[in-house]
């Protein structure tokens, strides 16, 4: 039968596995070989029935958990009254709410003004257009191992080729990266590297932005050098330079504060939000300082869905719960949990290389200890043993190595202490 036709609704993995396969694109990796069918918190359960516990949290976007009872409330209020207006033609007033919200919690001195999108890279384009249009420059500095995205501007922002970037080429001109100052790289590197790039390629005239992670997210959870972040802010000052912190992974209390910046003490000029800034709806943003938010032209700036009146909704709930519940003095507590527990382990496991984090963005990096280089295949088969028990993990950094863990910050204590468990046992016998 034509698949298409097929209006029987499988009752297995198995068979939702081979439709998907034979009705979507390779390109569009998929790492279960199961369906969810419901969620709570930490928790979730397949079609079949399977219960796992989430240590992905949909990639950084569920710090409020599955289904949050204040959040699914908000989302249900707002379904009632109207889904769509497109705010740029008929506003709303929570839109100018969840924009005053976020000015008066971003680490940005002065008046400051936000913006709203619906996906982290469509936030980082817009403020690269915003910084572009207030300097009348076009060239832009990243980092090595960074991710800002998948479309093809963000994508070539992006240090990380495989699989973000191959095939997909050429990419917009007028794109640099320099060495990532963190763990791997000196600062000293990073300012030879720096000063290597202005030149010989592009003075720093013509920089309109350097964009970079306080702590990266696919590049490994590689965590900034504190030194690094007041000689960015240096340069960039110097320079007139728009410093641009992307915070789509690491804002909304997963590191401890409510953004990372927090714990560095500088203020960016602009700042790109997204993931759990909505617990799960689409929603991003970008917040900034106001003369620079302010120079693109009336209608230079939008986009049909952005600031989707229920992503706002469940938005300004999930402000309200980070609040209420303290999350991030808890993301705070539970990552120094975590952080005890693996660097126990890694006593007795030499495969482990180093474990680093920054409140409740934590990984742990593993390594072949006979040659001390990247073993992708032991942290696949961790990944693969975690499942089998019912915790669900993710990988990341440059060469595949590194574990990340991504755990709702509102998960159950007993259900914590049930995947540390998992994840000790996990690294000491995959």
């Amino acid at each position: 039968m034509d698949t298409a036709m097929n209006t029987k609704t499988p009752a297995t993995n198995a068979e939702w596995h081979a439709r998907r396969l034979a009705a979507t694109p390779r390109g569009v990796a998929v790492m279960g070989d199961f369906f969810i069918d419901h969620a709570k918190n930490a928790e979730f359960w397949d079609i079949e029935g399977r219960r796992f516990i989430d240590f992905a949290g949909g990639i950084a976007v569920l710090n409020t958990g599955h289904v949050h009872p204040k959040v699914q409330a908000a989302i249900a209020a707002q379904l009632q009254r109207f889904t769509h207006s497109c705010y740029q033609v008929v506003p709303y007033a929570e839109y100018v709410q969840l924009a005053e919200r976020i000015n008066a919690i971003v680490p940005i001195t002065g008046a400051r003004k936000t913006a709203f999108f619906s996906t982290g890279a469509e936030a980082v384009e817009n403020a690269v257009k915003i910084a572009r249009s207030s300097t009348g420059r076009g060239g832009v500095i990243a980092f090595g191992g960074a991710f800002h995205g998948r479309s093809l501007f963000a994508v070539s922002l992006t240090g990380k080729v495989q699989p973000y970037k191959a095939g997909f080429g050429p990419f917009p001109p007028e794109i640099y990266h320099v060495p990532y100052p963190a763990r791997g790289a000196s600062l000293d590197a990073t300012k030879h590297a720096m000063e290597q790039l202005f030149k010989c390629d592009i003075e720093p005239s013509r920089v309109a932005a350097i964009i970079f992670e306080p702590v990266q997210g696919e590049g490994g959870f590689n965590v900034i050098q504190p030194e690094a972040v007041q000689w960015l802010r240096e340069l960039c000052d110097q320079h007139g330079i728009v410093m641009i912190a992307d915070e789509v992974q690491t804002g909304f209390a997963r590191t401890g504060k409510m953004f990372a910046l927090e714990h560095f003490g500088v203020s960016p000029d602009i700042m790109v939000l997204a993931k759990s800034l909505a617990g799960g709806m689409t929603l991003s943003a970008v917040v900034g300082k106001t003369a620079i938010m302010d120079a693109p032209h009336p209608g230079g700036l939008g986009g049909t869905y952005a600031g989707n009146p229920l992503a706002v909704a469940a938005s300004l709930a999930v402000l309200e719960v980070m609040a209420e519940e303290q999350l991030p003095q808890r993301a705070k507590r539970l990552g120094d949990q975590l952080l005890a527990r693996l660097n126990a382990v890694r006593t007795k496991q030499p495969r482990i290389s180093d474990v680093r984090g920054l409140g409740a963005m934590v990984a742990c990096e593993l390594v072949d200890p006979a040659t001390g280089q990247p073993d992708a295949d032991f942290t696949k088969r961790v990944q693969q043993a975690a499942l089998k028990k019912g915790l669900l993990l993710l990988t990341c950094g440059v060469y595949a190595n590194v574990i990340r863990f991504l755990f709702p910050l509102t998960i159950e204590d007993e259900v914590f202490a049930e995947a540390l468990d998992i994840i000790e046992d996990v690294l000491a016998s995959a």
